[in-house]
């Protein structure tokens, strides 16, 4: 018999404040006194004070490392699956389903267009995607002279029947977090990244590799340090279905541009869920891979150990075909070289006989605008020909507070260069997170990477009696975006809450977490199932949402501007 006393995830209670209110209480935080006494309170409050109290015997564990365990794959499975035949998929009358890379490769194949009406198509829709009483705001760097060439030099390969791959002429964004050759990478701030990368990331050198058009850098909650997609500087990015709500973050410009069409796949990081959150609350798909199986190289040094470069797809299919060309080993990286090698075997496969777990007390702390649409998902699975096993997972407050003691130690250490020069140039809710940051003892930080230890422990021990673990990808769908809150910030630590209280674990544990659409809210706000698995075994992942999708009906969003002629 479950003990449902184990379920111990707290829901963070704090006032929210916006306009002079919260700037006030900025300017205090940052006072040596009383700021002092109030980061006192605040750590209090949040567990992070308990934490440093809790006996945790466990040896530390800076990176969540794991070694090649996995069986021996067949090493071509992923050149398979990226061959420039695609899939087609089966329509249903009159039903909306987003433009795809295969739509991409086929146009190009069948003459229907060139990726240079595409490339032109797409910069006169990202110059109207950003204007307008409602301004998606997914876009903040682009070249038009940049697009173009490499738009021409893939038509060349298309006349010539020499496409690099499936990617060749498929427009990709890059969140700016990401360098990209010949752009800055300013990661969401107003004051770092004035000069152009000189290199592109490994991530995104192997998309150029294989044709894809680059098109510039997505917008991001500042740093990375928040999940809600405002951004002071660069506006506040829209959510495709729903232009006055949230799109979630931080890699909130990448989502946007998928959900809306600007391309069918870009790139994201995600630290503390920000590929699956956006990726949830937009309707697309997005994978946090395993620690290391996407290479870090070139991406901003902002939370090293639970940071993670991943896809978003408007499809899983396109999660997938993302996956394919940005993961395995890089000898700059060395935690990527202890992987084995990655592969999307068996994917198409069905899930009979699939364990999946689920820890109902977790499960169903969720809002009840999406507490159906989960109970449908169990159902689904169930169909499938899934085990559906019932689960407990100890110590979730531990590891949450764990988590966001090492993401904001990391992140503030990675900021404290500038600091002292650029302190009132970041946003209110990032100089909140860097005044408590800077008020971290040793003590937390180390009782933090315990529990990381015990974090993985746990989750791999339920991973051998389960295949997978399923949870709702956020608790609650996309929020409004409060009038007050612009332009420059709020602070809603319970909504923060909400949206984050799933994410955590992944990124702890370093265990990789797709988001898979879920469906629809009464209101049309779209909802997000995540999935979790062993390290190394993203291509169950795939294989488990595949199934899941083929019984999602996908809605239109609102703001669409699809560039395919």
């Amino acid at each position: 018999m479950m003990n449902h006393k184990v379920y111990t995830l707290s829901k963070i209670k704090a006032p929210r404040m916006a306009g002079f209110v919260f700037k006030l209480f900025v300017t205090i935080l940052e006072s040596p006194f009383p700021g002092t006494l109030l980061a006192k309170k605040l750590m209090k409050d949040s567990g992070i004070t308990a934490l440093a109290e809790k006996s945790i015997n466990e040896d530390i564990s800076p990176l969540p490392l794991f070694f090649d365990s996995a069986p021996a794959t067949e090493k071509k499975s992923i050149e398979k699956y990226m061959q420039i035949q695609t899939v087609k998929r089966e329509k249903t009358g009159g039903s909306y389903y987003p433009v795809t890379i295969d739509d991409y490769a086929s146009a190009y194949r069948e003459g229907k267009t060139d990726p240079v009406k595409t490339a032109e198509n797409l910069v006169r829709l990202i110059e109207f995607s950003n204007s307008g009483k409602t301004p998606l705001n997914a876009v903040i760097k682009y070249r038009t002279d940049d697009i173009l060439q490499q738009a021409e030099a893939s038509f060349k390969r298309h006349q010539e029947g020499k496409p690099l791959s499936i990617f060749d002429g498929v427009p990709i964004a890059v969140k700016d977090e990401i360098d990209q050759e010949g752009y800055t990478t300013s990661v969401g701030t107003s004051f770092l990244g004035k000069e152009q990368a000189k290199y592109d990331a490994e991530a995104v050198r192997r998309l150029r590799t294989a044709g894809a058009i680059l098109f510039g850098k997505t917008n991001m909650h500042e740093i990375g340090i928040g999940v809600t997609g405002l951004n002071p500087h660069y506006g506040v990015v829209r959510n495709p279905h729903a232009p006055y709500n949230y799109t979630g973050g931080s890699s909130s410009g990448s989502a946007a541009a998928v959900a809306a069409g600007l391309c069918p796949a870009a790139l994201g990081a995600d630290g503390g869920g920000s590929v699956r959150i956006p990726a949830s609350l937009c309707g697309v798909t997005g994978l946090k891979p395993t620690y290391g199986r996407v290479s870090e190289t070139g991406a901003a040094p902002l939370c090293w150990s639970v940071a993670h470069i991943g896809p978003l797809g408007a499809t899983v299919r396109d999660t997938a075909l993302m996956y394919g060309v940005i993961a395995g080993k890089d000898a700059v990286m060395p935690p990527s070289t202890l992987q084995p090698e990655p592969d999307l075997l068996n994917i198409n496969e069905g899930l009979k006989g699939l364990r999946i777990g689920y820890y109902p007390d977790w499960y169903f702390d969720c809002d009840s605008s999406i507490r159906s649409l989960m109970d449908n998902a169990l159902n689904i699975f169930r169909n499938s020909g899934a085990k559906i096993v019932k689960i407990e997972i100890p110590e979730l407050e531990e590891m949450r507070v764990a988590h966001l003691i090492s993401i904001v130690s990391e992140m503030t250490t990675a900021m404290n260069p500038y600091y002292k020069e650029h302190r009132k140039d970041f946003g209110l809710d990032t100089r909140v997170n860097l005044a408590l940051g800077r008020r971290f003892s040793n003590v937390d930080y180390i009782h933090a990477q315990r529990m990381r230890t015990r974090a993985i422990e746990i989750f791999s021990g339920l991973l051998k009696d389960v295949d997978v673990i399923i949870t709702p990808a956020t608790a609650v769908p996309a929020p409004e975006i409060p009038k007050d809150a612009l332009p420059l910030g709020e602070s809603d630590l319970e909504v923060l809450s909400d949206i984050m209280r799933y994410a955590f674990p992944g990124n702890l544990t370093g265990l990789p977490a797709l988001s898979v659409p879920a469906g629809y809210t009464a209101g049309g706000l779209p909802a997000g199932i995540q999935i979790m698995g062993r390290a190394w075994e993203e291509s169950l992942l795939f294989r488990t949402a595949l199934n899941f999708e083929k019984t999602i009906q996908y809605h239109k969003p609102d703001l669409l501007f699809c560039p395919l002629d």
